[in-house]
């Protein structure tokens, strides 16, 4: 393969993208838009093209279908119909076949984010009352959502994305139910295995639920108590405490007194009041040690008012990849002036924090101990884009708008379907018709879209077209061709499969698509062969990203509430992506011939 040197500046600044967004440092959507603004510098990208991405129709539909998904959810039409179907004490694969197949169901027609979020809860409670660890039906919960998100054109980003590709490049886009055949097979025999047996090659995760608490276990908490004047620490020494706390089932990790942390060495010095106890402890274990030894949550000369421990719970919550909170520190989020608010601790998947809590970066998939006023509790939910882990969080608006809401949303299905509207109309009027409803409060509309996931999709989508008018597409096509000289051209097709979906594990499954969509039409264009099922393959392999926890959203979601590491999930994830393989392969010859 040969390249000119305009080619090589739009693959050196892809190259670049791939390799900032799987060190992961920067948030994408600062990746991809730092990535446009330098192809239009470099020239590699017309500056009045520049930002023709944002009013592209794949970049509208998913900020629409983000608007309704949040409506189905709000108006509580997602909540009864859980709660109908969803039982307790059921044997773990009814019980992973009934809420992954629910999952899988919801995800074909809402964000899959937006489909885990709503069940997660319910998850979790079901395996409190059974007495077992939510990281045995976390995972394939997840996994569920992503695979029903193949069978819809709104089910996930990459089918949106594909169905526009094929307009453009081909004259018409897919329909709503194009991607059903495919997706449908797929999405039942990959929840078919992880309930029958893809729970069974989990982990069996390292925390247990405790049926009689309030709360289960995760991993240890990073969490900071105040010495009070009446603690029966002040004057014991660090070695004293220190061993009090070990016998508590708690760890000293730091003692900070005026700001600065006290050696370890000087085991001599003495405690004082207002001193600040850096520990790693569970819940429970924390709840007792504060109490015993009259060490404060909180410090109450924070805040301005007095502080009513009766009105206060702690709750547990996970942080949502890419919401507002991601990359601030509970100081810089004001959480104590803005809903009275304290956070105690947070939970990294096993990882021992260094920092004070107060002043921790706050990461997506991040488990946050809350010490929170029940009443304002909600208010904390909706405001943050944070998850309660418990199905008390579950808020329902208003279950009257529930029927009216599903109503409206398969009308305009139902109407793009036929062809009597436009898809992003379509959502537009659901969007709209919400909104005047009440479904969607007004104040609320734009904090329902994922502004990230919309910068980067506008942000890549011009660089995508630079690399197909320039010729590196083809330039790359031509040589998958050559490597793959002498196969027939459905091994050609797996190829592109596996190699998307390998992309996807350690990207953003938008982003993998839009590389890896014009690479397959060109490869197609080169063996002569129908495009439609290169592009499905790609729409297929960059949904299923089960290998790591960062590939999709979802997965990073359930890694701290499952107590899951870095290394479990290719022990369920590469089975699965090998029998997606395996399934939608055939499938896709047998519905789109080469």
């Amino acid at each position: 393969m040969s390249f000119t040197p305009e080619q090589l500046t739009i693959l050196g600044l892809l190259a670049a993208v791939l390799v900032l967004l799987v060190w992961g440092r920067w948030r994408y959507d600062l990746v991809a838009f730092a990535a446009l603004i330098a192809a239009v510098i470099v020239g590699a990208v017309p500056g009045d093209k520049a930002f023709e991405g944002f009013g592209h129709p794949a970049t509208v539909i998913i900020a629409l279908v983000l608007v309704v998904s949040y409506g189905l959810a709000t108006s509580g039409a997602v909540g009864i119909l859980a709660k109908v179907l969803l039982t307790t004490g059921a044997r773990i694969p009814t019980h992973i076949a009934k809420i992954s197949g629910l999952g899988a169901v919801l995800s074909a027609f809402m964000n899959n984010v937006g489909a885990l979020a709503l069940l997660m809860p319910l998850d979790i409670e079901a395996a409190r009352k059974a007495g077992r660890s939510p990281g045995l039906t976390l995972m394939p919960l997840s996994f569920a959502t992503i695979l029903g998100g193949l069978v819809t054109l709104i089910g996930t980003p990459p089918n949106i994305i594909i169905s526009t590709f094929r307009e453009q490049s081909l004259g018409a886009p897919y329909q709503m139910f194009d991607y059903a055949p495919v997706g449908l097979a797929c999405a039942a025999v990959g929840v078919l295995f992880v309930a029958l047996i893809g729970w069974r090659l989990i982990p069996t995760p390292e925390q247990k639920t405790d049926s009689d608490g309030d709360t289960y276990t995760l991993e240890d908490y990073i969490v900071e108590l105040t010495v009070n004047e009446d603690s029966s620490l002040v004057g014991k020494s660090l070695v004293d405490v220190e061993k009090a706390s070990n016998d508590a089932g708690v760890t000293l990790l730091n003692v900070i007194r005026a700001h600065q942390r006290l050696p370890h060495a000087a085991g001599w010095i003495k405690i004082q009041t207002g001193d600040v106890l850096l520990l790693e402890a569970a819940a429970e274990h924390l709840d007792n040690f504060a109490s015993e030894n009259a060490l404060a949550l909180v410090d109450k000369a924070r805040h301005h008012e007095e502080m009513d421990e009766a009105k206060l719970e702690l709750i547990e919550v996970v942080a949502r990849p890419g919401t507002s909170i991601e990359g601030r520190s509970s100081a810089s989020l004001n959480f104590v002036d803005r809903f009275g608010v304290w956070l105690i601790g947070i939970s990294r998947r096993g990882k021992r924090l260094q920092t004070r809590v107060r002043r921790t970066a706050i990461e997506g998939g991040d488990v946050l101990l809350l010490l929170a006023p029940k009443e304002r509790t909600a208010e904390l939910l909706e405001a943050t884009g944070v998850l309660p882990l418990r199905e008390r969080g579950l808020v329902v608006q208003d279950h009257s708008k529930a029927l009216l809401a599903g109503g409206i949303f398969v009308a305009a299905i139902a109407a793009s379907s036929m062809g009597l509207l436009y898809l992003p109309i379509a959502l537009g009027a659901v969007s709209l018709l919400y909104v005047l409803l009440g479904i969607v409060p007004l104040q609320k509309l734009y904090d329902t879209i994922e502004w990230p996931v919309v910068v980067l999709i506008g942000s890549l989508i011009p660089i995508g077209a630079a690399m197909e008018t320039s010729g590196t597409t083809a330039v790359i096509a031509r040589g998958l061709v050559d490597i793959s000289e002498g196969l027939p051209a459905w091994a050609v097709l797996t190829i592109i499969m596996v190699l998307t979906m390998t992309l996807s594990d350690v990207l953003n499954n938008t982003a993998t698509t839009l590389v890896a969509a014009p690479i397959a039409l060109s490869v197609a264009n080169k063996l002569g062969a129908n495009p439609d099922p290169f592009l499905m393959a790609v729409a297929v392999a960059a949904s299923c990203a089960f290998l790591t926890p960062i590939g999709h959203k979802n997965n990073t979601l359930i890694m701290g509430p499952g107590g899951y590491s870095f290394g479990d999930y290719w022990r369920l994830g590469l089975p699965l992506e090998l029998l997606i393989v395996a399934v939608g392969v055939p499938m896709i010859l047998w519905v789109w011939p080469l």
